[in-house]
């Protein structure tokens, strides 16, 4: 009987040793980055790091920030800049929040593949998603009541495309909101009437295709060279005054050559 619960005490024992050396790293944010990316180097981090576990959330940049702001993730993600009010409310909080370019992207127009319009200007752009022209006819298309998808209002690519294509004016009131990438490219995919944007880590989606846009594609060559009008930088945001290791040494793996290299493979735009 002494012999059985010596055996169950050291049982005991291992499986403590075993669970206090597991740690888990929490990101919460984009989807842009969440979704795709992350996860590639989540799996490639965990080759050299086994005991670490990862709880990912992809749910949009502002819920990125406000995790950080909230203290309940120890990396956000983001496709878009923090805002000043995000700052004060960081700071408020106790919170310094800081940024950290990790890859650049560009956000791609796409239509259904059936669509026959190749081109749009930056004007035509701008009035389709803000809803002032309502029909392909207007943009050299067939006949055809426009359908526009965007993200939800918690995205940044919602926000950065607003800003960067629309100047800021307010969507199409018909414009239906999608939760993700995939969702945008979904719909568009079965719609040949659709018109909506992703990041370019999600152009290869089958159904659709990439339109130019005062005449350039989206690629990293045209990124790179300042060309395409839509272009970002995208960000991982920590809590700086309280550095935590786990999360430097996943920072640091995203910006290695190692996860660089998984940036561009996942179509993503390295930062050099």
């Amino acid at each position: 009987m002494l012999r059985k619960i010596a055996s169950v005490a050291v049982a005991l024992a291992a499986l403590t040793v075993t669970a206090s050396a597991e740690q888990t790293l929490v990101i919460k944010g984009s989807d842009t980055l969440g979704a795709k990316l992350v996860p590639q180097l989540k799996e490639q981090f965990r080759v050299a790091h086994p005991d670490v576990n990862f709880e990912i959330a992809a749910e949009g940049s502002s819920t990125g920030i406000s995790a950080i702001i909230s203290s309940t993730a120890d990396i956000g993600m983001s496709s878009r800049p923090v805002s000043s009010q995000e700052l004060a409310q960081a700071k408020a909080n106790g919170v310094d929040m800081k940024s950290i370019v990790v890859a650049f992207d560009g956000i791609a127009v796409i239509v259904n593949k059936a669509n026959p319009i190749d081109e749009l200007s930056l004007d035509q752009v701008r009035q389709i998603f803000t809803g002032q022209v309502e029909d392909w006819t207007a943009v050299g298309g067939m006949p055809g009541a426009i359908s526009v998808y965007t993200r939800n209002t918690a995205s940044g690519t919602y926000k950065d495309f607003q800003k960067m294509a629309m100047h800021s004016e307010d969507y199409a009131t018909s414009s239906q909101k999608m939760a993700g990438n995939e969702q945008i490219a979904s719909e568009v995919s079965k719609n040949p009437n659709g018109i909506g944007y992703v990041g370019l880590a999600y152009v290869d989606m089958p159904g659709v295709k990439v339109i130019r846009v005062n005449g350039s594609l989206p690629s990293k060559k045209s990124i790179r060279e300042g060309k395409y009008p839509y272009a970002r930088e995208t960000y991982y945001l920590i809590n700086a005054n309280k550095p935590n290791p786990l999360a430097q040494k996943f920072i640091d793996f995203t910006l290695s050559d190692e996860g660089q290299k998984i940036v561009d493979a996942v179509h993503f735009v390295p930062i050099r």
